[in-house]
C-alpha cells in the first residue's frame, strides 16, 4: 500500500472512530441520568436493570445485521445506525411514561445494532496490516463516547433540564454526510460462497460469546448500579456519572494496549489475566472509599477493555468470510445476553443493596477467566481458515 493510500485509510479510520464516539455516546448516556429518571418517573431501584436492559438488549440483533451486511455489502447500515441512535437519544428528553421510555430505548438499541457489524468489518478492511491496532483505534472512539456522554448528559439535565438532551445529537447529524465517505463499501458475499461450517465453529463461538457476555455483564452492572449506589449515599448526579467517565475513558489505555498486544503476543494469557484482575478490583471497590473509588474504577476499565479488541479479532478469525456476523456475535449478541442478566440483578440490589450486584459480577469475572483458557488464540489457531482482506 502506497503512502497516499495509507494516509487516506488512516483518515477514514479516524473518521470511523469519531463516528463510533458519537454513536455509542448517544446510545449509552442513559446511566448518567438514570437516578434522575427513576425519581422523575417514580420508579423503584429494582427496575434500574430492566430500564438498562431495554436499552441494551437490542444489541442482540447485531448477528442478524451482520449476516445481512455480509450478504449485501455496502455501508447503509452504518449510516442508518448513527442516525437512529442519535434521534433516539434526543427523544429521551421528551418521554413522560415508562412505556414510551422503553420504546425509545429499544429503538436506540436496534439502531446501535445496525451501526457496529459493518463498521467493525470495514475497520479490518481498511487496516490491512496491524489489525489489532486499527481495531483498538476504532473501539477507543466508542469507549470515550460511552464515558463522556453520561457526564455531558448529566450536566445538561442539571443545568437545563431533560428537554435539552436533544443538543447532544447535533454533532452526529453534522457527521452523517461524512460517514458515507469514511465507511468503506463492503463487498457483497456471493450466493455460491461456501456456507458457514456451523458444526466446526459452534464450540469456539459458544465459548467466545459466553466469555464476552460475562464481560458485558460486569461492565453493565458497574455503569448501572454504581451511580445509583452513589446517589443513595447522598452523592450528586454529575459525580455519579463521573464514575462511568473514569471507567470508560481510562479504559482506552487498556483498549490500545490490547490491540497492540494482539499484533504480537498470544491472546489467551492476556484474557485470563485481565479477568482475574477485574474481579479483584471489583472486590476492592466495594471495600474502599474516597479517591480510591475512582482509582479502582480506572484500573477496572483498563483491565476489562484490554480484552475487547482481542475477542472481536478472535470472532473474525473463526468466521473469516463472515466478519460482520462474527463481530455481531462477539459484541452484539454477547452484550444482549449481559443486558438480560442485568435484569436479574435489579431485585438483588433492592433486597441486599446496590453494592450486592458488584459482588455477583466479581464471581462472574472468575468464571470468565476460567473460560478464557479454552478460547482460540488470535493469529495462531488457523484451523478455521486463513484471514482474507
Amino acid at each position: 500500500m502506497g503512502e497516499a493510500s495509507t494516509s487516506g485509510a488512516n483518515r477514514r479510520l479516524a473518521g470511523l472512530s469519531w463516528s463510533h464516539f458519537l454513536n455509542d455516546g448517544a446510545a449509552t448516556f442513559l446511566p448518567g441520568i438514570l437516578p434522575a429518571l427513576l425519581i422523575q418517573m417514580q420508579l423503584s431501584v429494582s427496575l434500574a436493570g430492566t430500564v438498562m436492559a431495554a436499552l441494551l438488549v437490542g444489541q442482540g440483533l447485531q448477528p442478524v445485521v451482520g449476516l445481512l451486511g455480509d450478504r449485501f455489502g455496502g455501508r447503509t447500515f452504518v449510516v442508518m445506525g448513527l442516525l437512529g441512535s442519535s434521534a433516539g437519544g434526543a427523544m429521551i428528553g421528551f418521554v413522560d411514561t415508562p412505556g414510551v421510555l422503553i420504546g425509545v430505548l429499544v429503538l436506540i438499541g436496534v439502531s446501535n445494532s445496525m451501526f457496529h457489524p459493518q463498521a467493525l468489518a470495514g475497520v479490518r478492511l481498511l487496516a490491512h496490516a496491524r489489525q489489532g491496532s486499527a481495531m483498538s483505534l476504532f473501539l477507543v472512539g466508542g469507549e470515550i463516547g460511552r464515558g463522556v456522554w453520561p457526564a455531558l448528559a448529566s450536566l445538561v439535565v442539571v443545568h437545563a433540564g431533560m428537554h435539552y438532551l436533544w443538543l447532544l445529537s447535533i454533532p452526529a447529524l453534522v457527521t452523517l454526510p461524512w460517514l458515507w465517505h469514511w465507511a468503506p463499501s463492503l463487498p457483497a458475499r456471493q450466493a455460491d460462497t461456501t456456507p458457514i461450517a456451523w458444526r466446526a465453529h459452534a464450540a469456539p463461538l459458544s465459548r467466545l460469546v459466553l466469555f464476552c457476555a460475562l464481560r458485558a455483564l460486569m461492565i453493565f452492572t458497574v455503569i448501572t448500579f454504581v451511580p445509583v449506589l452513589w446517589s443513595q449515599s447522598g452523592g450528586t448526579l454529575t459525580a455519579g456519572a463521573s464514575f462511568i467517565t473514569v471507567l470508560m475513558v481510562v479504559g482506552v489505555i487498556g483498549n490500545l494496549a490490547g490491540g497492540r498486544m494482539a499484533d504480537s503476543r498470544p491472546t489467551r494469557p492476556i484474557l485470563v489475566t485481565a479477568m482475574l484482575v477485574s474481579s479483584a478490583l471489583l472486590v476492592a471497590f466495594v471495600q474502599l472509599d474516597g479517591i480510591w473509588l475512582w482509582l479502582v474504577l480506572a484500573g477496572l476499565g483498563i483491565a476489562l477493555f484490554t480484552t475487547l479488541p482481542l475477542t472481536i479479532l478472535i470472532a473474525q478469525d473463526i468466521l473469516p468470510e463472515n466478519r460482520s456476523f462474527g463481530s455481531g456475535l462477539a459484541l452484539g449478541l454477547a452484550n444482549a445476553l449481559g443486558a438480560l442478566a442485568v435484569i436479574a440483578l435489579g431485585p438483588v440490589a433492592e433486597i441486599w443493596g446496590a453494592a450486592a450486584p458488584l459482588w455477583v459480577v466479581a464471581v462472574c469475572g472468575l468464571a470468565a477467566a476460567a473460560l478464557a483458557l479454552s478460547l482460540p488464540q488470535h493469529g495462531t489457531d488457523r484451523a478455521v481458515g486463513p484471514l482474507r482482506d
